[in-house]
């Protein structure tokens, strides 16, 4: 697998820039937990790449992520990066979160989509922003109402860690690539 081609692929198939800076996002939260969890940083960061990647042609479920998986297994990719994508809805129930691949991903994805939601409303953006704030902003209910509250609790359960400690450590590495999220266009 490799970064370069799978982001040639995102950019193929996403031309909406929140999306790809979601993806970017997922990605390189997913890359700092693989390093933390001495995994393959490569494959969890390629899974939190191209985890949407689909989302945009096909929406509906179980379009996606069934669409996308089938494009990447055609391409090659391993049956577990597959098996990721595919769990991370929580409506395909024939793909239970496993892994650690699996349930980092599920913890990983609604919460960078809530935490790019918290910087874009601070001068600052990253810079300072401390748990206790996003879980104040989490349960004013009208601050980015898609994004579901329950999927980034459970996230983090499922995955063993702490919401507090999830939410500091997402939010540390999402300012890594903060020039990515908030200047730059993807």
């Amino acid at each position: 697998m490799n970064r370069d081609i799978a982001l040639s692929l995102m950019h193929e198939y996403v031309q909406n820039e929140s999306l790809r800076r979601h993806m970017l996002a997922v990605e390189a939260a997913m890359r700092a937990y693989a390093l933390s969890l001495g995994e393959d940083v490569e494959k969890w960061g390629i899974v939190g790449l191209l985890h949407d990647f689909d989302y945009e042609r096909w929406p509906n479920p179980p379009d996606h992520p069934t669409q996308g998986s089938e494009i990447l297994r055609a391409k090659g990719y391993p049956e577990d990066v597959l098996y990721a994508i595919l769990s991370h809805a929580d409506y395909m129930t024939g793909f239970p979160r496993v892994s650690p691949l699996d349930k980092a991903l599920y913890a990983c994805d609604e919460l960078c989509g809530f935490l790019v939601a918290c910087a874009l409303v601070r001068p600052d953006r990253l810079n300072g922003l401390e748990s206790k704030s996003v879980c104040k902003k989490l349960k004013n209910l009208n601050f980015a109402a898609a994004v579901n509250r329950s999927d980034i609790t459970h996230g983090a359960e499922d995955f063993g860690v702490e919401l507090n400690l999830h939410i500091s450590f997402c939010v540390a590495a999402l300012n890594l690539i903060s020039n990515q999220l908030f200047e730059e266009v993807c």
